[in-house]
């Protein structure tokens, strides 16, 4: 590998280092960027756009003076638009989409000195958690390129992966931060709800159920990310709680004697794989090793009640997003405008009435309410991030007529994320273990609304005693 050798030896915070000390040159950096792509993206299929002139005339500019002047970054290809750059959504309709405008969240990326040069995969419209689009076919898991990346930030995960970027731009609205980030060995966090902006385009994504951050091999890359990009936008509907302090200045502080609650039975029933049980009691091991009190609890909610809430929910978005953009191509929505399973999500919209959403809403409220209560008593939740270990490609297909089969396979990769999506708190996956044939398994920890601070330091304490960083597939 020719260029900047050492790129990958570094995160992102490291390489903004060396730039400011001069030791290397955003252009440097930027070319070490795009040669692992081109030599790597064929086998992974992760990066989808190539936005190579942006970025270097960005540099020649002149790059901001921010804590990542210099390093580049890579964009989800839906949930941020970047001007001039065509944003897909991962969807046939919106394959020739060109963002007039940058969102808040890209333009906090910009100003934090990040050099944009890309777009990476993800399923059609994010709905699920394996990134297999039709438009650009499947992203492949760097650890073992027959299985998944998970999803939906699936392409971001395996570019991070694969080297060819310490972090990611990615979004969660079920679990689609924290199942890639299992599923590819790297560290994902689910911020607070409102704790990135969502606008000018929306005020939140899912009904409050999906926010954006990052995939990242390091704990202080995410909290310094965190830094750069949270806070309220003008005209936001609500904003998270503001912390104490920065992000980053948690990484590397004592995170007290936690007490820390262990779950590992999902609340919808699914089946939980023993690799990821045992993922979670070697984790709790740990943590108890670290000093933290650990025994078994979870917060009650009604499954059911809120399976539907969800479904409502991510079923109107879904077909809002479809008819706006029909009206704009000035003809009737198809069903071969999109995926199967994409289809009947949105058709499932024109089922239910006006009165259901709002119920959906007291629903998803309710179990927010629930877990609030439960970190009363419990500082953090420790699960499997998912019932199994990483999907083999095409078991995910939204192209199946087999309803219900695609439903249980899904049900089973967000059995332990989607909770804490509907109550907006804090949850990070966190590559603990490897399962015996040498694929990650991460575990799931949770916090209450507005607690990244005690979730990074933790996360901080668990890289310290058992790192990760290290540890690389054996794509190269």
């Amino acid at each position: 590998m020719g260029g900047f050798a050492e790129f990958e030896r570094h995160d992102g915070i490291g390489l903004a280092k060396l730039v400011r000390d001069k030791e290397v040159s955003a252009a440097e950096l930027l070319d070490a960027a795009i040669e692992r792509v081109e030599s790597r993206n064929a086998a992974v299929n992760a990066v989808v756009g190539r936005l190579y002139d942006d970025a270097r005339r960005a540099i020649a500019a002149g790059l901001p003076d921010g804590a990542f002047t210099g390093v580049p970054f890579l964009l989800k290809d839906i949930g941020a638009l970047a001007t001039g750059a065509v944003t897909t959504f991962g969807s046939r309709m919106f394959a020739s989409f060109v963002a007039d405008h940058d969102s808040e969240l890209v333009a906090r990326y910009r100003r934090s000195g990040l050099v944009i040069f890309g777009k990476t995969n993800t399923p059609e419209f994010g709905l699920v958690t394996t990134t297999e689009p039709q438009l650009f076919g499947p992203a492949k898991n760097p650890w073992n390129l027959a299985y998944s990346t998970g999803g939906s930030s699936g392409g971001a995960a395996a570019a991070v992966a694969a080297g060819m970027v310490p972090a990611a731009h990615a979004n969660d609205g079920g679990g689609s931060i924290r199942v890639p980030a299992s599923c590819c060995g790297l560290f994902g966090l689910k911020p607070t709800r409102a704790r990135n902006p969502s606008g000018p385009d929306i005020g939140e994504g899912w009904g409050g159920l999906s926010v954006s951050h990052v995939i990242t091999r390091t704990v202080r890359d995410s909290a310094a990310l965190l830094d750069a990009t949270s806070g309220p936008d003008l005209g936001d509907p609500y904003w998270a709680p503001p912390p104490e302090r920065p992000f980053l200045r948690e990484v590397g502080t004592d995170p007290g004697r936690l007490r820390i609650a262990v779950c590992t039975e999902p609340w919808n029933g699914q089946p939980v794989d023993h690799e990821c049980k045992e993922a979670v009691a070697e984790a709790a091991k740990l943590c108890a090793s670290l000093g933290h009190i650990v025994d078994e609890a979870r917060p009650e909610v009604d499954p059911r009640a809120l399976g539907d809430a969800q479904r409502v929910i991510v079923s109107a978005s879904t077909r809002m997003v479809l008819d706006m953009r029909a009206a704009f191509l000035g003809r009737e929505l198809r069903a071969d405008d999109v995926e199967k399973f994409t289809w009947r999500v949105a058709a499932y919209a024109s089922e239910v009435r006006a009165a259901d959403y709002a119920r959906s809403m007291l629903a998803i409220h309710g179990a927010g309410r629930a877990v609030a209560r439960f970190f009363t008593r419990w500082d953090v939740l420790l699960t499997p991030t998912m019932c199994r270990p990483p999907l083999r490609l095409g078991e995910l297909d939204t192209m199946s007529d087999d309803a219900e089969q695609l439903r249980n396979v899904l049900f089973r990769t967000i059995a332990f994320t989607s909770l804490f999506n509907a109550s907006g708190s804090p949850a990070m996956s966190v590559p603990l273990h490897w399962s015996r044939n040498g694929l990650p398994v991460g575990v799931q920890f949770v916090a209450g609304f507005g607690e990244e601070a005690r979730l990074l330091r933790l996360a901080a304490q668990l890289e310290a005693a058992q790192p990760w960083t290290e540890r690389r597939p054996p794509l190269r």
